[in-house]
């Protein structure tokens, strides 16, 4: 018997979602190539598309936190440049299941940091990514992204600002 996947299920301004039970810091990168394109990547837990995004580890920064999730998710090493914005509504709750278990009900911070690529190869880490590329901001209707990373996203394209909500 093979083991069991973590999925992850993310509720937006839904009065159904659960409780949450933990409420942690997340750092994600908002990078963007010299053609304007957006780094995007396909989670493997839920099959959307997402910007590198991970948890924060003790001991290190949210800064090198950022720089570590874009490496591990997608292969490229990337330097923060500035900062997109603090993401912390209580409309996102996300839920982590281990088979049929669930293992924690989030209620995320998020702290999106701009970025520039600075060395490295695409090349997607299986367990993290079933998919990276360059994406045109143009397109990214035709992408599946949650409500909560479109709000990062659509930031990040339109304001030079961080955003705190």
């Amino acid at each position: 018997m093979g083991a069991k996947r973590t999925r992850r299920i993310d509720y937006w301004k839904d009065p159904e979602a659960p409780e949450p039970t933990s409420r942690k810091t997340s750092a994600s990168v908002f990078v963007r190539d010299e053609a304007g394109r957006l780094l995007l990547l396909r989670r493997v837990d839920n099959g959307l598309w997402t910007i590198p995004t991970g948890g924060v580890k003790k001991g290190e920064t949210v800064g090198e936190a950022g720089v570590r999730e874009c490496r591990e998710e997608t292969g490229l090493e990337v330097e923060v440049t500035g900062l997109v914005g603090v993401f912390s509504t209580p409309d996102h709750v996300i839920v982590y299941l281990h088979g049929d278990r669930v293992d924690e009900v989030r209620q995320p911070i998020n702290i999106c940091l701009r970025a520039r690529v600075t060395g490295g190869r695409i090349m997607p880490e299986p367990s993290e990514a079933a998919e990276v590329r360059w994406v045109d901001p143009s397109v990214l209707d035709e992408y599946p992204i949650h409500p909560a990373l479109r709000t990062r996203i659509d930031h990040g394209l339109r304001s030079t600002e961080p955003c705190i909500s």
